[in-house]
């Protein structure tokens, strides 16, 4: 099923969203109602709340003071930790169950307040931020919600800040203007977004663009980061590290539209166990493609074994970040490359200015044609120049003391 993550500040709107987002058909799991159920009367939270802190926590009704449990539990780190340890896995153990009962082919909408402060961005296939301008929060929370224009300040200052929400922001939904602006930006992200991203999930499917250049975007390399993230939480202990490679990491360089990454393994074997929790993850395997085969003009006139530049390659199932991840094997001459590459060509502004009129070349030879036929095409023109690019940029590292095991 697809993930996402629902979140902003107080005040900002997120309510309206996930109501239209159930109307639409998607699976809401609400982290503020679920804290509220598991310390519902009678139920074994509420019970070892009050063994904690006192039967003075409980209204005469017999349910849960808030007001007062946070007087008490606020009071010190010590007491705030016995009531993380009595909420947190009970939150957790809950909402695990209503992902779990969730339909295979479901769209499940996890709307969780502290989702940035938590840290919890990464485990989500998408995340959605709703956004208001503090001012109308605090109008809102004031005059919407009776609360003291203070107390609203404090708890928005509490919270992350706009520049935390957007590192993490796939979706950014604006709702500064009417109810009815946002309702239709919920509806073209389902459509547009999320049912497609939720297909390609489920069948494995890769999105592929044409080799189409776009002017650089200043966004590629925070969107590399979060896509970097996630890649962390699914290789694990597998990954030797994760790297934002090809054009689109190279400040101000024309490329086709599809962020590349790659992830160094210790070897192929490794690399092929994390196949099926790639495209589990939202990076299916790319079964073809011109760039996956050995590559032994790379190595300077084929002189380099060319089982050595074999890798593995994914592609990304959201349709509206296209994405290649490249697995290579730790100081093989592909893996390195990559990333001494990247590096030549931020590194010298003429080298890249080269390299962007090869690519329009390579487009325009490519301009007319789809699907393999016009990939085939782009990389005909590409190649002779990679086999001169392999010398000249080891030429740069050697004179420069450029290292491949230097983070990137």
């Amino acid at each position: 099923m697809l993930r996402l993550g629902l979140t902003g500040g107080i005040g900002a709107g997120k309510s309206t969203v996930s109501k239209e987002l159930v109307a639409l058909g998607a699976v809401l799991v609400d982290a503020d109602a679920i804290a509220r159920e598991i310390v519902e009367p009678g139920s074994d939270g509420l019970a070892e709340l009050v063994d904690a802190f006192g039967d003075d926590i409980l209204l005469p009704d017999g349910s849960l003071d808030r007001p007062a449990l946070a007087a008490k539990a606020f009071a010190s780190d010590e007491a705030r930790a016995v009531l993380n340890a009595i909420t947190h896995p009970r939150v957790g153990q809950r909402t695990a169950e209503l992902v779990a009962s969730a339909p295979a082919d479901g769209i499940v909408v996890q709307d969780i307040p502290l989702l940035v402060e938590g840290g919890m961005a990464a485990v989500f296939n998408l995340v959605a931020i709703v956004h208001t301008d503090e001012d109308e929060r605090i109008r809102r929370l004031v005059e919407l919600r009776g609360m003291p224009e203070a107390d609203a300040r404090a708890r928005i200052a509490a919270q992350a800040g706009d520049d935390e929400r957007r590192a993490v922001a796939d979706v950014w939904l604006d709702n500064n203007g009417d109810e009815a602006a946002l309702v239709q930006s919920v509806r073209s992200l389902w459509t547009e977004r999320l049912v497609p991203f939720e297909r390609n999930l489920r069948t494995r499917t890769p999105v592929r663009v044409g080799p189409e250049l776009i002017p650089a975007r200043e966004d590629w390399p925070q969107q590399a980061r979060r896509l970097i993230a996630r890649l962390a939480v699914v290789a694990g202990g597998a990954a030797v590290r994760i790297d934002h490679i090809g054009s689109t990491a190279v400040p101000g360089l024309e490329a086709v539209d599809v962020v590349d990454l790659q992830i160094t393994v210790p070897d192929l074997a490794a690399a092929d166990s994390l196949a099926e929790p790639l495209a589990a993850a939202g990076f299916p395997r790319i079964a073809h493609v011109e760039g996956e085969d050995p590559k032994p003009a790379y190595g300077a006139g084929g002189e380099t074994d060319p089982a050595v530049w074999e890798m593995r390659l994914h592609g990304g199932a959201d349709p509206g970040r296209p994405v290649q991840v490249h697995l290579r094997v730790d100081g093989w001459p592909g893996q390195q490359f990559a990333l001494l590459l990247r590096d030549w060509l931020r590194a010298d502004p003429d080298c890249a200015a080269e390299y962007a009129g090869l690519k329009r070349e390579a487009a325009a030879a490519a301009a007319g044609l789809r699907g393999d036929e016009a990939e085939a095409a782009y990389h005909a023109v590409k190649a002779p120049w990679f086999d001169r690019a392999y010398h000249r940029a080891w030429e740069w590292a050697e004179a420069t003391g450029w290292s491949a095991r230097r983070p990137g």
